[in-house]
């Protein structure tokens, strides 16, 4: 570790010893990257995103607050309508008009139930695959949840849930642009190959089913927006910076702290994924043609390029906004730059800057290219050095 590093890890100490931190200094500092060492990266992500209060005497109150408010999330929304389930499946002269299946009630604790498994069969399916290149979501944690696990309970977990509507249900799959797919039955009992994922032995979960149950809780809690395709690649980042804390009193918390800072970055993202929203001011639509705004004004002869092609932003830019480019990198690439994003306080003005940055940063490859090269560029990101990205963004941002 060189001298450069280590004073630099001391700046970051001397900045989150303070009793009341100085969050225009701890973001400075975060811009040019977080070190990991010693769990500061984790605990500057929860400040940064506004979790946990500037004020350090507020954080064990406010912690445990907010963790047994989670523990009462898992209580309402798996725990207790798995018990129902297994108690209505007990006896026939126990089931009333309102609790059959067949009651055509919207409101009924049936229909909530099988609506909740169409979003639950999207999140499962889209979990499983987090991160293909790397096996960490399919390893145990090492903190699984003993609400859920506790051997006395004898009710249906969220695994047992997707493994009982796979056998039974035909699989539904919404994307963004809300086209739904509906597969037949028999191709719904392939979707997880035995082989391709390892089985815990009783007793454990896996990474990947924790962030299951992080998107199934905001889901129920925002109805509104419920779950969509792409949520898991932004979850993913925060619950692996988390669980891998070296700090073990915060690693125990992760899944919890991970709902609440995902929630939080969530809300100043989230009108991203509403599609009603998307020709709106604070849609995707006006983020995308900002990206090309910017590039009119920084390189006009390469949007032009762009435009004589007919390579609209959507066709790439989607992606890079609305999942924060977490599958344009490698994840400890993206765990770099989301320590700039998160630092910076007009975050997602930040990442229009990337975008045009990454852009011009390939303009004679652009330049010399045909609309099948190009579009290949912009869809598989050729530069992967985001040093020089972030370097480019900044030099950018400085000369608005």
């Amino acid at each position: 570790m060189s001298t450069a590093y280590k004073n630099r890890i001391q700046e970051f100490k001397a900045a989150l010893s303070e009793k009341h931190i100085n969050l225009e200094t701890l973001r400075e500092l975060c811009f040019n990257g977080i070190p990991f060492e010693g769990g500061i990266r984790a605990l500057c992500w929860k400040i940064l995103l506004n979790y946990l209060p500037v004020d350090q005497t507020l954080w064990e109150p406010f912690l445990k607050k907010q963790r047994d408010l989670y523990s009462q999330f898992l209580k309402e929304m798996i725990i207790q309508p798995g018990i129902a389930k297994a108690n209505l499946g007990l006896s026939r002269e126990d089931v009333t008009m309102e609790d059959h299946p067949l009651n055509p009630n919207p409101d009924s604790r049936w229909n909530t139930y099988f609506k909740d498994n169409e979003i639950l069969l999207q999140i499962d399916k889209d979990v499983r695959r987090l991160y293909p290149d790397m096996a960490f979501f399919q390893r145990p944690t090492d903190y699984p949840s003993q609400l859920i696990l506790d051997p006395q309970n004898d009710y249906e977990t969220l695994r047992r849930r997707v493994e009982q509507t796979t056998l039974k249900a035909q699989t539904v799959n919404r994307n963004r642009s809300g086209v739904t797919n509906v597969s037949s039955p028999g191709k719904a009992l392939n979707l997880y190959p035995s082989n391709e994922y390892e089985v815990l032995p009783s007793g454990s979960e896996a990474h990947w089913e924790v962030v299951e149950r992080i998107l199934f809780i905001y889901a129920k809690l925002n109805p509104g927006i419920a779950y969509v395709q792409g949520m898991n690649e932004i979850v993913g980042p925060i619950y692996y910076t988390f669980v891998t804390d070296p700090n073990t009193d915060w690693k125990e918390h992760a899944e919890a702290d991970t709902f609440f800072c995902f929630t939080n970055l969530m809300s100043e993202n989230r009108d991203n994924f509403i599609k009603s929203l998307d020709d709106s001011q604070c849609g995707i639509t006006y983020k995308m043609e900002s990206v090309y705004a910017m590039l009119r004004d920084k390189d006009p002869q390469l949007l032009l390029k762009l435009e004589e092609q007919n390579i609209k932003p959507q066709y790439f830019t989607f992606r890079w906004l609305t999942l924060l480019l977490s599958q344009e990198f490698l994840l400890p690439d993206v765990i770099r730059i989301w320590d700039t994003l998160f630092s910076d306080k007009d975050r997602f003005d930040f990442l229009i800057l990337v975008c045009c940055a990454m852009l011009m940063l390939i303009r004679s490859d652009l330049l010399a290219g045909d609309f099948t090269v190009n579009m290949r560029l912009l869809q598989d990101y050729p530069i992967s050095d985001v040093h020089t990205i972030l370097t480019k963004a900044k030099e950018l941002q400085d000369t608005s």
